[in-house]
């Protein structure tokens, strides 16, 4: 498995021969100015759920890649309405087997909504699973008990999770989620883009290496993360 970091919650996960993108807010992330958007390619899209820093680039990397669109069913039929509709409609609890690997939709305790204000399903996180290894995208989420069951039923090697605070967990309690899962290296994310979601980073990666876990803060374009099981 391989990562790429577009900013704010947005990677680009190489695993299986394919390319799945979660979660696209690009264009509009200041801090992203220097991707460039159609130079992104990718088989899937899994968006956790929808609000407008999670799908603002989604409609259009979708029809430019024919990717398939991977989330909860509101969202799904929101972007066929939008003439995306190489979707595959989940919901909390169920998973399936794709080309490259098996995909559970699983809990995030966060709101959600379309930019309209519209309704748009439950918010989701992802765990992925294939003889690469198993990665868990949390999505915007709070800290929640939810989490244990993750320990019971998959072997997480790495995890991404929101540290920025105010909307998601903050640093401390994605530390706490990290034991819930028990998985000892973490992804950073949904942190800096906004005034409301900065961290102290040295405190945030000091917190985690006193606790004998590995916090990696990726630098949004730069290299790429080899992940191992």
């Amino acid at each position: 498995m391989k990562l790429h970091y577009y900013g704010h919650s947005c990677f680009l996960l190489e695993t299986a021969g394919k390319k799945i993108l979660f979660d696209p807010f690009i264009t509009p992330n200041e801090l992203a100015a220097h991707i460039d958007i159609d130079k992104i390619e990718c088989d899937y899209i899994l968006a956790s759920h929808g609000h407008g820093d999670h799908i603002a680039d989604l409609i259009a990397i979708a029809k430019r890649t024919g990717a398939k669109v991977v989330s909860v069913f509101e969202l799904v039929n929101w972007c066929a309405a939008q003439d995306v509709d190489n979707g595959h409609p989940m919901n909390i609890g169920g998973a399936w087997d794709f080309d490259f690997g098996r995909v559970k939709m699983v809990n995030a305790v966060h709101s959600n909504s379309f930019p309209d204000g519209s309704y748009a399903g439950a918010p989701g996180g992802f765990v992925i699973s294939n003889d690469e290894g198993c990665l868990y995208y949390a999505g915007d989420t709070a800290l929640t008990t939810d989490m244990r069951l993750l320990a019971q039923q998959y072997k997480i090697d790495v995890a991404i999770m929101p540290i920025g605070g105010n909307f998601t967990m903050d640093a401390a309690d994605a530390l706490e989620a990290a034991n819930f899962v028990n998985c000892d290296t973490i992804v950073g994310m949904h942190y800096d883009t906004f005034p409301w979601i900065k961290i102290d980073r040295d405190k945030a990666l000091a917190l985690f290496e006193k606790s004998h876990k590995r916090l990696i803060l990726m630098d949004i374009g730069g290299a790429t993360l080899e992940l191992r099981k």
